[in-house]
């Protein structure tokens, strides 16, 4: 058997390390030219550890993220609201984990280089269209370097290239855009003074007007760590036009960032001065789309962000795709028909994933109680030939 994977972000790479371990060829396209370490702090809860521990990654990932010890939510004036253990700390057997997305993401791509090759990544391919029979599935990329048309062939093509993906916009190309819920993002991270335990996170407010700050990485100093914070704002309504693509690197308007910082009081920290200290500061509509009702055609499947992205409440975005990872490699293993086997994960991943989507909605109990019901599934299904819907 032999996968081909599109998307090198944290789910494919996953993807590639669970199949190599599991006997099965894969390889990953990536349309980045080349890959860099993007974006800001993510969390892994344990439960999304334990597929990386599986992959002996764990002291790795130790060496360049945090154990996240406790979670402080306060009132976004000050006054604390709930104080809660996490990870090991609350009796679990193995880590939260909180970590800079691009070295989690460094860590993976080292990983693939050493266990199945530096060939196993192809950067700089960008999927065009792919096309199914009873031999298999082709994927047609385009190099973006020489713009010459190559074909990948494989027994299974796994979509997991985000939040835009193209596998995805194949296969229902009547979707449409994200959906944004009518809040923006803030992010950034820089070097910061260590506080509370050294290995808390503070969220303070509600989903109107949030601020979480955590620590993400060690320091120069000891009194010093890696620290990740995120501005949460309430600027349109839940279904209004996007006001701007979804994009991890997107540069923020740092005067706007700074002009709202006075919403919040935090007693253990300057937040103030952590936002003013930091270099790039990037802004991130807040997005999800509608479930679908089915992620697998044939040969052809969704992972990740591509599968089901949702709002990043709960820290579940990137542990889903971990999840997914690990239960689409175990049941390729376990079936020697591929189409039999992508059935089996994605009835063992799909309606997970999508009550979490609909929950993340629901969102935290400060959560406006006008918030509209989904939608059932509001766009057409897919042409009989994935390759009539060209990206």
């Amino acid at each position: 058997m032999r996968v081909v994977i599109v998307g090198a972000g944290i789910g494919g790479l996953v993807t590639a390390l669970r199949l190599h371990r599991a006997g099965i060829a894969c390889v990953v396209i990536e349309q980045s030219l080349r890959l860099r370490e993007v974006g800001v702090g993510i969390n892994l809860l344990p439960h999304a550890v334990r597929v990386l521990a599986e992959l002996d990654l764990l002291d790795s990932l130790d060496a360049t993220g945090v154990r996240t010890r406790e979670l402080v939510y306060l009132h976004r004036l000050g006054p604390e609201i709930l104080h809660r253990p996490c990870g090991i700390d609350a009796g679990h057997d193995l880590p939260q984990l909180s970590i800079h997305r691009g070295r989690l993401q460094g860590v993976l791509l080292q990983a693939v280089s050493e266990r199945i090759g530096p060939a196993a990544v192809c950067a700089g391919r960008r999927l065009v269209a792919f096309d199914q029979d009873g031999q298999g599935v082709r994927a047609r990329v385009v190099d973006r370097r020489t713009g010459r048309r190559e074909t990948f062939a494989g027994d299974v093509l796994v979509g997991a290239d985000g939040i835009h993906s193209t596998v995805r916009s194949l296969l229902f190309p009547t979707e449409g855009a994200p959906r944004w819920n009518g809040v923006l993002m803030w992010r950034g991270a820089t070097e910061w003074h260590r506080f509370a335990t050294g290995r808390s996170m503070v969220i303070a407010g509600g989903t109107a007007a949030k601020l979480v700050v955590y620590p993400i990485g060690a320091g120069t100093q000891a009194t010093r760590a890696l620290t990740n914070w995120a501005v949460c704002l309430r600027t349109g309504k839940p279904g209004d036009p996007l006001p701007a693509r979804q994009d991890w690197s997107r540069p923020a308007d740092r005067a706007r960032v700074e002009g709202e910082l006075g919403r919040f009081r935090l007693p253990m920290l300057d937040h103030v001065g952590l936002v003013r200290a930091t270099d790039a500061c990037f802004e991130f509509p807040m997005c999800d789309r509608d479930p679908l009702p089915f992620w697998s055609r044939g040969g052809v499947t969704l992972l990740g962000d591509a599968a089901h992205p949702m709002y990043p409440m709960g820290s579940n975005g990137a542990g889903q795709a971990v999840l997914d990872a690990a239960s689409l490699a175990t049941a390729l293993a376990r079936r020697g028909d591929p189409v039999r086997a992508l059935h089996e994960y994605e009835g063992a991943r799909r309606l997970v994933t999508s009550d979490i989507v609909l929950r993340n909605r629901i969102g935290a109990r400060e959560t406006a109680p006008w918030w509209p019901e989904p939608k059932p599934y509001p766009f057409s299904a897919a042409p009989a030939r994935a390759e009539e819907a060209v990206a």
